[in-house]
């Protein structure tokens, strides 16, 4: 008998037990007002001028990766932009966040990457919300690295599926939701990728294979893809409450002065329940200090984007060699 993921689209019923996101006393950004965390996303966000890959990758487990990749992807969404939210992980809960049906069999990005098979017609669209589609990720994908092994350009095999598929689709954002691995999914990834985004957890083994990961984006740029650039880290699972979730912003702040992102991602009990309801925080609970926080990092990173065309605009007349420039 097949399978069904089931949707769950109601209210959902909390535990008695539930705690806020924070205390009360703890607001999670002094300054600013509960109200101005809590405002909703501008109703439009600026568009990139060409279409931006964006991977997010972090080998290690646990940090929020995910749940940054999801959560990002609805925010730009919400905003107006068309996002493609490609599942690269084998356990697929990019998928289940997004409320897509992933069971044993379904196509996705297994076929994409063993069977060269089109985008297109394998992205479902997200009913988190209008604009958003996703290409679903299965467990057959575990067997893809085993398979693509002896497969002629094995490594390019995303790139030149997600380049086919923009020929016809006006993008404004692929976000790569990668495995937390350095295998040949990743690989996949970060050569079909136009830059890197980074979630780093709070805590004392933060930095603990970010070099590993710069010295992977480092091969890729030099053997595959020479624009592959490391440009956003999000910090995540912060806890004003301790001084170590200062101490570690502060220390990467310290090397990474220009990727790092203003916005801070709390610790919150609501955007760990949302994927067990298939939603994203954003929609789960809207007020949450959680969502109001991937809200601004929607915000702060299609900003990031713009301003960064702008100062290429000044520095610069001439058109970028870029192909996934729109017409």
């Amino acid at each position: 008998m097949k399978y069904e993921v089931p949707v769950y689209r109601g209210s959902p019923k909390r535990a008695i037990f539930d705690a806020p996101d924070v205390p009360a006393s703890e607001p999670v950004d002094a300054d600013k007002t509960d109200e101005e965390r809590t405002q909703e996303l501008p109703l439009t966000l600026p568009r990139p001028d060409s279409c931006k890959v964006v991977g997010v990758a972090n080998q290690k487990g646990g940090v929020g990766k995910t749940t940054t990749a999801v959560n990002l992807a609805v925010g730009l969404a919400m905003s107006g932009l068309r996002v493609l939210l490609v599942d690269v992980d084998p356990q697929g809960n990019a998928s289940t966040a997004l409320g897509i049906p992933h069971q044993l069999g379904t196509p996705g990005t297994y076929e994409v990457l063993v069977d060269e098979e089109d985008i297109s017609p394998l992205a479902q669209m997200s009913p988190e919300t209008p604009g958003l589609e996703v290409l679903p990720a299965t467990i057959d994908l575990s067997g893809a690295e085993l398979q693509l092994a002896p497969a002629r350009n094995r490594e390019r095999r995303l790139k030149a599926a997600i380049d086919d598929y923009l020929q016809s689709h006006d993008i404004d954002y692929v976000i790569l939701d990668c495995p937390p691995s350095l295998g040949l999914l990743t690989i996949n990834a970060l050569v079909a990728a136009d830059e890197v985004l980074l979630p780093i957890q709070c805590e004392y083994y933060a930095l603990e294979g970010v070099t590993q990961l710069q010295r992977t984006v480092g091969a890729v740029r030099q053997a595959f893809n020479p624009s592959l650039q490391l440009t956003n880290i999000l910090m995540t699972m912060y806890d004003r409450r301790t001084r170590l979730s200062a101490d570690v912003v502060e220390e990467v702040r310290k090397h990474f002065p220009a990727e790092i992102m203003e916005t801070l991602i709390p610790r919150s009990v609501r955007v760990s329940e949302a994927p067990s309801y298939q939603r994203s925080v954003l929609t789960y609970e809207p007020r949450s200090t959680g969502a109001a926080a991937y809200r601004e990092a929607a915000v702060e990173f299609a900003k990031r984007h713009a301003a960064e065309q702008n100062d290429s605009d000044t520095k610069t007349s001439e058109p970028k060699n870029d192909s996934h420039r729109r017409s």
